[in-house]
């Protein structure tokens, strides 16, 4: 017996350098320190040992589990204390990747419109939201009977004090405001928010951007129009489009004309976003009406002028190729991400 407990001490010794994971200690525990292991088995096998040989052979087993227990023992504190050492994440994985935040595709189509005007000598005015009707419609020689007074395409804002105030239905109210206060010359164009009380639609919103400008000066002609509108379509949707202009009408300008251009998804083939003509249309425009300027102050017997005014969701469909005007709003990252 006492060459078979030798012999397991030299097994423990090779066994106990190999105790460095949670796995080898529960095997070693397993093999050696449970009731059934080989240690008890040894201090079962003690009965059988004769009486004089007792003392020697106990000793050598209580040695050789002291040293089996206190082995594994120092192992598990080990590991534990490493453990509790080692950082929770883990240094060596590669780095997550930082999404940066991009401008919105609204923001980013407004910001470059309004960089080509300016590049063309227009300044940028703005004015407030919520307008009177003198502003939004009677000083732009809209009739009283005109359906964009009705309650169908205006928003109307409840006033102890007026039963006229709306919600602005264009930006043409702050050419209004610039012909009113500032004497000629007038180049400027006006950004902002317009409301109008229509259905939601792939093609529509109740609520939108709009960029509408106004130029008044002496001599002013339709060419001059055409010239400025033609190097704006130019610069937003590339050098080789195709563009044409017709005949229109609008209570604020006469003549008036709305600018087309070739379909961005058919290339003029025709399709179901262009109703199958090829053409699209990108904005209204047309010489300021005399009765435009005399409402507010101007002579048009000595000054003339130009406006026009075109949608932003309108223009950055066009430029992104996006077919449905709504994903602008909804805040999918997985649309906004692509710009």
């Amino acid at each position: 017996m006492i060459e078979q407990l030798e012999t397991l001490s030299k097994e423990l010794d090779a066994e106990i350098g190999m105790l460095t994971t949670e796995k080898a200690l529960e095997e070693f525990r397993l093999k050696h320190l449970v009731k059934k292991g080989t240690l008890q088995q040894f201090v079962e096998q003690l009965r059988e040992v004769p009486k004089a040989d007792k003392p020697q052979v106990g000793k050598l087993l209580n040695s050789v589990r002291a040293k089996a227990e206190q082995a594994w023992t120092q192992a598990k504190e080990l590991l534990e204390q490493q453990a509790q050492s080692s950082p929770s994440i883990d240094v060596t994985l590669p780095a997550r990747k930082m999404r940066r935040g991009t401008v919105h595709p609204i923001n980013a189509t407004l910001e470059r419109a309004l960089g080509v005007f300016k590049t063309l000598g227009f300044a940028v005015a703005e004015g407030p939201d919520i307008e009177d009707d003198a502003h939004c419609f009677s000083m732009l020689n809209f009739a009283d009977d005109h359906p964009a007074r009705d309650m169908q395409d205006t928003f109307f804002v409840a006033s102890e004090h007026s039963s006229d105030i709306v919600l602005r239905t264009h930006t043409s109210s702050v050419q209004v405001r610039l012909m009113t206060n500032q004497k000629p010359p007038i180049r400027a164009v006006m950004p902002g928010r317009v409301y109008r009380n229509e259905a939601v639609s792939a093609r529509s919103l109740a609520e939108f951007h709009q960029v509408e400008g106004l130029y008044i000066d002496k001599n002013v002609t339709f060419a001059q129009l055409k010239g400025t509108l033609v190097e704006f379509a130019r610069a937003m949707y590339g050098k080789d489009l195709k563009y044409r202009f017709r005949p229109s009408y609008f209570p604020f300008t006469e003549p008036s004309a709305e600018m087309d251009i070739t379909c961005y998804l058919c290339k003029g083939a025709g399709c179901r976003v262009c109703k199958f003509t090829g053409w699209l249309e990108i904005l209204g425009c047309g010489m300021v009406h005399p009765n435009v300027l005399r409402n507010c102050g101007i002579d048009p017997e000595e000054y003339s002028g130009y406006a026009f005014g075109f949608g932003i969701e309108r223009v950055t469909l066009l430029t992104t190729g996006i077919d449905d005007i709504r994903l602008l709003y909804e805040n999918d990252v997985r649309v906004l991400r692509q710009f």
